[in-house]
C-alpha cells in the first residue's frame, strides 16, 4: 500500500491521495478550501469538512472521521486531528505496528480561533509540513493584538462615516472575522457566497452570531464581509476596505491588492510556530511543502533530517 502526496512523493503502503485536486480512487482531504478538494470517488475527511465538501462539489461518498477516534483502513490504522486552520480542518495520523507512525499536517495553525478547534499535534516518526511561513520574515503579531486592529479598523471606518469592507476568502477567514467582528458588536452582512457557507457552519454547531445575507445594500453602522475576488460591491457608496491576511506583514501588501488596510490576521502557521510544531512532534524525518526552501535548511540546522517533499532519501519507514 502507499500514501501519496500533491507531488506524488510515495510514503506509506495504502492507495491514499492525499489532498490531490484531480480525482483519485480514494483521497483524504485535510479541509474544504477550493486547492485542497476533489471529486474524489472515495473522500476521507472529518464530518465538517464532508458537509463543506458537499456543499461546493455536491454529495460524494464519504468516510467520515471525527477527530481522535482511529479507524482501520487498508491495513493501517488512521486518526484525525484538529489543524486550527477552519471548521473541520485536520490533520492525519497513519500508523503500522512495523513501520511507525507518519503525520501529514496539511494547512495548520497553533494558536486559537474563534470558529475552528484549536491543533493538536500529535508525537510522530516522518512529518510532512505545510510551511506557507517559512520565512522568518512572517512572524505573526499575538493574536489579540490583529484582533484589535481588525475591530478598529471597522470602528474607525463606521466613524468616519464609511461602511467597512473585509475583504476574506470565502470558507474560514470570512467565518472567522464574521465571529470577531460579531463578537464585538458589529452588525455583520455577507456576500451571498460567504453567507452560504456560513449557512453550513451553522448547520455544523458553530455559531457565527448575528448575520445577514448582503442584498445590494448594507444597513448603517454594519460590516460587509466579502470574498477578495469580489472587492467592494458598486453601489455600496464611501467604504474602507481591509483585508484580514498574514501577508499583511509585507509592505507591499495593501498597495499591491489596492485595499486601505491590512490586518495580519491569519489562519496558518507562521514561522516560528512552524518551528515549535516540528520540536513537537519530534520526528525522525520531515518533508516539507508549500513553503520556501530556506526553510528546510533552518531545520537541518536544527538538527532534523528534513528534505522538500519529494526529494528525501528512500527511507524504510512507510
Amino acid at each position: 500500500m502507499m500514501f501519496y502526496f500533491e507531488d506524488g512523493l510515495m510514503l506509506t503502503r495504502a492507495q491514499l491521495a492525499v489532498d490531490m485536486r484531480r480525482r483519485q480512487p480514494r483521497g483524504f482531504i485535510s479541509h474544504a478550501h477550493s486547492d485542497h478538494i476533489a471529486r474524489h470517488e472515495y473522500t476521507l475527511c472529518t464530518p465538517e469538512t464532508a458537509a463543506l465538501v458537499a456543499h461546493r462539489l455536491g454529495r460524494r461518498r464519504f468516510l467520515e472521521m471525527p477527530y481522535r477516534e482511529t479507524v482501520e483502513w487498508g491495513g493501517l490504522r488512521l486518526t484525525t486531528y484538529p489543524a486550527g486552520h477552519c471548521l473541520g480542518s485536520a490533520m492525519l495520523l497513519a500508523e503500522d505496528e512495523q513501520l511507525g507512525r507518519l503525520l501529514y499536517t496539511g494547512d495548520f495553525k497553533l494558536g486559537p480561533s474563534a470558529t475552528a478547534e484549536q491543533a493538536e499535534l500529535p508525537r510522530a516518526d516522518i512529518l510532512v509540513i505545510e510551511s506557507t511561513y517559512g520565512d522568518p520574515h512572517y512572524r505573526l503579531p499575538p493574536r489579540e493584538e490583529a484582533v484589535a486592529q481588525l475591530i478598529a479598523a471597522a470602528a474607525e471606518a463606521i466613524e468616519a462615516k464609511t461602511t467597512p469592507v473585509v475583504l476574506a476568502y470565502t470558507l474560514g477567514k470570512a467565518q472567522e472575522v464574521t465571529k470577531l467582528l460579531t463578537t464585538a458588536g458589529f452588525p455583520v452582512v455577507q456576500h451571498r457566497d460567504v453567507y452560504a457557507v456560513s449557512m453550513v457552519y451553522r448547520q455544523c454547531g458553530v455559531d457565527l452570531g448575528p448575520i445577514e445575507r448582503f442584498e445590494g445594500t448594507a444597513p448603517r453602522g454594519a460590516v460587509l464581509v466579502v470574498p477578495p475576488r469580489v472587492g467592494a460591491p458598486p453601489g455600496i457608496g464611501r467604504c474602507t476596505t481591509i483585508m484580514a491576511t498574514g501577508w499583511a506583514l509585507a509592505p507591499w501588501m495593501a498597495r499591491q491588492r489596492g485595499v486601505d488596510r491590512a490586518v495580519p490576521l491569519s489562519d496558518h502557521a507562521d514561522y516560528d510556530e512552524l518551528i515549535d510544531a516540528v520540536r513537537r512532534v519530534e520526528p525522525r524525518q520531515v518533508h516539507c511543502t508549500h513553503g520556501p526552501p530556506e526553510f528546510v535548511e533552518r531545520l537541518r540546522d536544527e538538527g532534523f533530517d528534513a528534505y522538500p517533499l519529494g526529494r528525501a532519501r528512500q527511507t524504510r519507514m512507510f
